[in-house]
């Protein structure tokens, strides 16, 4: 009975604010959705959370754990002590994202920017540069030390998949002549220089060839499933080209081309029917396709302790330059099947590149950064490469400072640009607009990511002591 009272005596004193919070969250997301303005303010989640654990604490706050650290103790950005806590909490439940910091100038644990509130002016700036200095000096370190990859390394990896592309092609030319293909290539990060961490990575692209007159693409935003982003490929001319004039009629869904049913055709062939472990032993190598696997991978384990993962995706070049993969949709569903992912890696890249050499910038950087953080962190896992090269194609058209210098800055506005489009719930695409490129996220997907990021603004190195 004591606990159950001490309990009661717990939830009375925090006045009804953690069960109010837990309605407006809830109910927020049943009116407004996930998308939009869903999430209610991912600063309310952050406060929410840091909430609970402040009133889950012992009521002395000189009671010590065996870890030596008072049991009460959070991160520095959350204040110095409980009564703090509740203070900072109630009001920053109503504070909007606007009132983050916007760079690293601006970057101050509460307690710093208390006591250089009491400083002068001059004292206040000399803790800021020192602050960015400090973050500066961080990010370039860890990029040199956990970020960058070995050329070296990158030329052994690069290697593997090109002995693993050969075969393929060997294989398939001999097993299935007719099969129209173009000529299979290596591409991905391991080959535009933006892999980091570890050259664990590659895809092998597998153009495929369509008669002109027998099917055309149409636009995900023009059906019925209203998904920009996403083609449907359509067979047409039935009535004069019956069923079998196509080679990849075979693969055809209720009149359209089925990315599916295009990847297990491949599958059958190159995880069934190639006996990829006499292969691996002529190259020194242990091969074996993943299972499951979203799409068709190998596992290409090339030394004792490296592993290469190369992708096998079928791909259409459409007349009007449209680059579509047989990449299923991430919350794939029978109304999605037939719906083929429009690639624009190529362009971003593309663009990405050109932007730095306009200006000298670290954007390439601060992309490879930010992708060894997500990659390092698993709860920033469901964060692609795509989304990050977006976000900053996006940030380069407001943010003009791109030097070297100001990478810090830059860093601190790559996270502030992601927790604005996670509580909006959309990422434009850079190249076409209409596509969201948070369309495939879960609304826990989200509410973790926020999360995440929001604490991150105010100590943006614990993501790299994180990772």
């Amino acid at each position: 009975m004591a606990g159950v009272n001490g309990e009661r005596k717990g939830k009375k004193d925090d006045n009804g604010l953690g069960t109010a919070i837990d309605f407006v969250l809830s109910n927020a997301k049943l009116v407004l959705g996930v998308g939009g303005a869903a999430m209610l303010g991912i600063a309310t989640l952050a406060v929410k959370r840091m909430y609970d654990r402040a009133i889950s604490a012992p009521t002395s706050p000189t009671k010590m754990e065996p870890s030596g650290k008072r049991s009460w103790e959070e991160p520095s950005w959350l204040g110095s002590s409980p009564r703090t806590l509740n203070h900072d909490m109630k009001t920053t439940v109503s504070r909007s994202l606007q009132n983050l910091p916007a760079s690293a100038n601006s970057f101050e644990p509460d307690l710093m920017r208390r006591a250089a509130g009491r400083s002068d002016h001059g004292q206040m700036d000399m803790t800021r540069a020192r602050m960015r200095l400090s973050l500066q000096e961080h990010l370039w370190a860890f990029f040199s030390e956990r970020v960058a990859i070995p050329a070296e390394e990158q030329a052994v990896a690069r290697r593997a998949a090109l002995d693993i592309c050969s075969e393929l092609r060997v294989f398939l030319h001999a097993k299935l002549p007719d099969m129209p293909l173009r000529e299979m290539y290596l591409s991905g990060s391991l080959y535009d220089d933006l892999q980091v961490v570890t050259a664990d990575h590659a895809q092998l692209m597998v153009p495929m060839i369509l008669e002109k007159n027998l099917w055309s693409s149409v636009p995900g935003e023009d059906t019925i499933m209203n998904m920009p982003g996403f083609w449907l490929v359509r067979r047409e001319n039935l009535e004069y080209f019956p069923r079998g004039s196509s080679y990849w009629d075979r693969c055809m869904v209720g009149g359209y081309l089925s990315p599916k049913s295009v990847l297990e055709v491949f599958e059958k062939l190159v995880a069934g029917t190639i006996n990829w472990p006499a292969i691996g032993s002529v190259l020194d190598y242990v091969i074996r396709p993943v299972v499951p696997s979203e799409t068709l991978t190998l596992e290409v384990q090339y030394e004792t302790d490296r592993r290469l993962y190369v992708d096998f995706l079928p791909l259409l070049m459409m007349e009007d330059g449209v680059s579509l993969i047989a990449k299923p949709h991430r919350l794939a569903a029978d109304r999605h099947e037939n719906l083929w992912r429009q690639s624009f890696r190529v362009a971003e890249t593309a663009r990405l590149r050109a932007l730095d050499q306009e200006d000298g910038g670290c954007r390439c950087a601060c992309l490879k950064l930010a992708k060894a953080v997500c990659k390092l962190n698993p709860a920033l896992g469901s964060l692609s490469a795509s989304q990050l090269t977006n976000t900053l194609l996006l940030l380069s058209e407001r943010e003009g400072d791109w030097t070297q210098e100001a990478l810090a800055d830059r860093f601190i506005s790559l996270l502030r640009a992601l927790v604005g489009h996670l509580e909006a719930g959309v990422l434009p695409c850079a190249l076409n607009p209409k596509a969201n490129l948070f369309c495939e996220l879960t609304p826990l997907e989200v509410d973790e990511l926020g999360y995440t990021l929001y604490c991150a603004l105010s100590d943006p190195e614990s993501l790299l002591r994180t990772a």
